[in-house]
């Protein structure tokens, strides 16, 4: 198959729901210090899809971001997060990202040490019934090595290789907006309908807020953080995200900073990222103390109701764990997040496409020790 590969400003990458693949995104990273580059690509439907209309003469056009991220004095990764956007047919899609990153090779640094894609795509084992157990919970996907022969089936050179852990979330709720909103709250578990209805009684309400409520923000992320052992940002990090909106683009997005509050004590707080037609809860911090008031459910549905008057037909919940266990550490997430309804979706997750073999072994060798989720 013909690949072609045209690098492009950043501030001109297409229109998507895909928060992390639009400029606003670029902008974010930028200006915390990660160098962004963005591509076009023209690709034959014919290496894409089985069933192409006048497939011989017919061409997808699409485009890519990807972040250059040292790992030291010397050495990039060249990172692609929830890209590529355009999802190959399963049967195509070792190939496409084969020649993708054999395309985008000699535009990236001399020592850069791999592509890692971090793919939005439905994960293969995902719509088979032998992965699912009698309760319709998904198993997961199967070791590494039968992940590794599934996507690299058909490549020329077997180069795919599945990263040891995952960056952005690989399994996560997206709910549907197009419904009215009485219709919205009937779907919902009647534990987390009650849980909302009972913060209103409470007196808890939602407002959105500028940039001089960050520190507010940033008292609760703290609490968050140090409650549940996560890795803690500074407050820098948050900033970026709520002042690069990317405007002069054409791929901004709509940032809002929600805080729930009672009698002006704040509660919780969540950032919500709308870009096209997704709502995203993209970070969200609660306080320890007065959990009773049960302001995370006030915060969700308020949303939830902005991204719907927004125009979005759908919302991201953004990472939960892959099935209703107790033991896994986003089994909380889980719980309180599939009470306001949607479906699950389980991702591919982070390959990578090593381009200097004997540095990639090092890299993944040091990686071992620093696993989990972070942006």
């Amino acid at each position: 198959m013909t690949l072609e590969v045209d690098k492009k400003e950043t501030k001109h990458v297409f229109k998507t729901s895909i928060i992390q693949q639009t400029a606003f995104w670029s902008e974010v990273k930028q200006q915390q210090g990660v160098k962004t580059i963005a591509f076009d690509f023209k690709i034959h439907n014919t290496a894409l899809y089985s069933s192409s209309i006048d497939a011989s003469a017919s061409y997808t056009t699409a485009d890519i971001l990807i972040l250059l991220q040292r790992i030291d004095n010397e050495h990039t990764i060249a990172y692609v997060p929830y890209g590529p956007e355009i999802e190959p047919e399963e049967e195509y899609q070792g190939q496409f990202l084969e020649e993708l990153s054999e395309s985008l090779r000699p535009h990236l640094p001399a020592k850069c040490i791999m592509i890692r894609y971090d793919l939005a795509w439905q994960s293969h084992w995902a719509t088979e019934p032998e992965h699912f157990d009698c309760q319709g919970n998904w198993h997961g996907p199967p070791e590494k090595k039968y992940q590794e022969f599934r996507l690299n089936f058909n490549t020329q050179n077997w180069n795919l290789q599945k990263a040891n852990s995952d960056i952005l979330p690989s399994n996560t709720i997206f709910l549907s907006l197009k419904k009215e909103t009485s219709i919205l709250l009937k779907q919902m578990k009647p534990k987390t309908r009650y849980n909302i209805n009972l913060s209103v009684r409470k007196g808890v309400q939602v407002r959105d807020a500028g940039m001089d409520s960050l520190p507010i923000w940033y008292a609760l992320y703290k609490d968050t953080a140090f409650r549940n052992k996560l890795y803690l940002n500074n407050i820098e990090y948050f900033r970026t995200v709520l002042s690069a909106q990317a405007n002069d683009s054409t791929s901004p997005a709509d940032v809002h900073l929600l805080i729930a509050e009672v009698d002006r004590v704040p509660l919780a707080a969540m950032f919500l990222v709308i870009a096209n037609k997704r709502g995203t809860y993209l970070y969200g911090a609660s306080a320890t103390t007065q959990r009773n008031y049960m302001a995370t459910y006030a915060l969700q549905w308020k949303a939830m109701q902005i991204a719907k008057q927004k125009g979005c037909i759908e919302y991201d919940f953004f990472g939960v764990s892959p099935n209703p266990d107790p033991s896994h550490p986003m089994y909380g997430l889980f719980k309180f997040k599939s009470g306001f309804g949607g479906e699950l979706y389980h991702r591919l997750g982070c390959w990578d496409y090593p381009l200097q073999s004997e540095q990639y072994t090092l890299f993944k060798v040091s990686e071992m020790s620093s696993q989990g989720y972070h942006l």
